[in-house]
């Protein structure tokens, strides 16, 4: 069992991010306190942890406020067995990520 994740943002997500907190800018803590949550535990029942299916069944996406997702997968770190890697793929809305 990993002992610890490391959060790792692609491009399309910072890209996502920024456009999605400049519409509203008190989401950036909620989202804030979601990634801490994930870099924990991405089971944390209070995330909404769910795989995902159809085109996307390769990922998973958890909750981070009440119409908010963020998409991502988790890898095993190459270089250190005992770290999860999450690599964080979108934000946005229930119907803009899915």
């Amino acid at each position: 069992m990993p002992l610890a994740g490391k959060l790792v943002l692609s491009k399309t997500f910072e890209k996502s991010y920024k456009k999605f907190t400049g519409k509203n800018q008190s989401l950036k803590s909620s989202i804030a306190f979601a990634l801490n949550k994930l870099e924990l535990d991405p089971y944390q029942p209070s995330l909404k942890t769910h795989k995902l299916s159809g085109k996307l069944a390769a990922y998973f996406a958890c909750s981070c406020g009440y119409d908010c997702r963020i998409v991502f997968t988790i890898e095993n770190d190459l270089a250190d067995p005992n770290v999860e890697i999450i690599l964080l793929l979108d934000i946005g809305t229930h119907d803009g990520v899915y």
